[in-house]
């Protein structure tokens, strides 16, 4: 049991059977670290989800759950452990409804009950912001607030870290300590001499560029593009990026739009240009049976960024339409609903995918 990890007077001075720790930990930190601390002290079991589960890695989101995980793991110490159950999160980027529903099923399904009795559950965070949000959407469950460790932010040491013209190695050997605890900091080492981070410093270059191209604009530039959503015979459109952001992910067919052109013309035009998809325009026209916009504020790595999708249902046929790229284009293929991963898709495009079709959120990932 749980409780054998207390002794009888800790077990009298909890305030609750469990609480419940939502973020992204990109990557853990000292921060994070004293809320759980917080928790532990005052609950018998803490549940901590890690959100952004099963995404490619990205700027934002560099480290996939299962090293996350382990960092988190690697600052406590064999009891508290026993304590702690750590569970990934999938985003539901465009659907909170579907969100809150996976927290409830995952805490539902872990929380342990006391004495035979349903568990006092809570969520906790630092600062009233946090739990202040966290109450709206659960208002079955009570708020706590940690104490808030100034100074620390995960976005400003993934900047430290990918920075052009800066040394990780050097953050991580010297002004690191102030954030970060001795086991992520000892994973975070190795991190910076692999394929995947070099891959990421590749595209905070693009990123850099494109905001030196930008620099001199009056206000933030907010872009505009397409992307196509075409499916047949339970098959979806995709192409494999071949160049940075996203190298070697699957995405949707799309892009820009230019400057005198609708916003399906955009997206046929996409599709005949880039796709050479071998299907008359009349009957792609024929087949489009919805269009959404998609406007996360984090969607894209380039900045605010909107974009209009399109939903083609195709008649089902034995064979899927040709496909061709264009010259030093990305690669088109159709996969299987079946097989679709977030992980292996840029960007939002799994739930673009997802909020058209209403695939499932479920994913055992681990």
């Amino acid at each position: 049991m749980l409780r054998r990890n207390l002794s009888h007077r800790q077990q009298s001075e909890v305030d609750f059977d469990c609480l419940v720790f939502i973020g992204r930990f990109q990557p853990p930190h000292l921060g994070h670290l004293a809320v759980i601390r917080e928790a532990l002290k005052r609950a018998r079991q803490v549940i901590v989800l890690i959100g952004s589960a099963w995404q490619a890695r990205s700027l934002r989101n560099p480290w996939h759950f299962e090293e996350r995980r382990a960092m988190l793991r690697g600052c406590f110490d064999r009891e508290d452990n026993r304590r702690l159950e750590i569970e990934p999160l999938l985003d539901a980027l465009y659907n909170d409804d579907v969100w809150v529903r996976d927290v409830q099923r995952k805490v539902r399904d872990i929380a342990t009950p006391h004495q035979g009795k349903l568990p006092r559950i809570a969520l906790i965070g630092a600062g009233h912001g946090q739990s202040s949000y966290y109450l709206t959407l659960f208002p079955q469950w009570e708020s706590v607030s940690a104490p808030l460790v100034e100074g620390i932010s995960a976005s400003h040491i993934r900047e430290r870290l990918f920075r052009s013209g800066a040394s990780a190695l050097d953050y991580l050997s010297t002004n690191a300590a102030h954030d970060l605890p001795p086991s992520v900091l000892e994973t975070l080492k190795p991190f910076v001499d692999s394929a995947f981070y070099h891959q990421l410093l590749e595209e905070q270059h693009l990123l850099e560029q494109y905001h030196r191209a930008w620099a001199k604009a009056p206000y933030p530039p907010i872009f505009i593009t397409v992307n196509a959503v075409v499916v047949q015979s339970g098959h979806v459109l995709l192409v494999k990026r071949t160049a940075a952001p996203g190298k070697g992910l699957l995405a949707l067919p799309g892009g820009f739009i230019n400057p005198h052109e609708r916003l399906l013309d955009a997206c046929l035009r996409e599709l005949r240009e880039r796709i050479r998809l071998k299907v008359p325009e009349a009957v792609l026209k024929g087949s489009l049976r919805d269009q959404r916009l998609f406007d996360e504020p984090h969607r894209s790595w380039r900045g605010r960024t909107l974009t209009e999708a399109f939903y083609f249902a195709l008649r089902p046929e034995q064979q899927l339409p040709q496909l061709k790229a264009a010259r030093g284009g990305d690669r088109p293929r159709w996969v299987a609903l079946a097989d679709l991963e977030p992980e292996s898709l840029f960007e939002d495009h799994f739930f673009v995918i997802q909020n058209f079709l209403g695939l499932p959120t479920g994913f055992s990932g681990v």
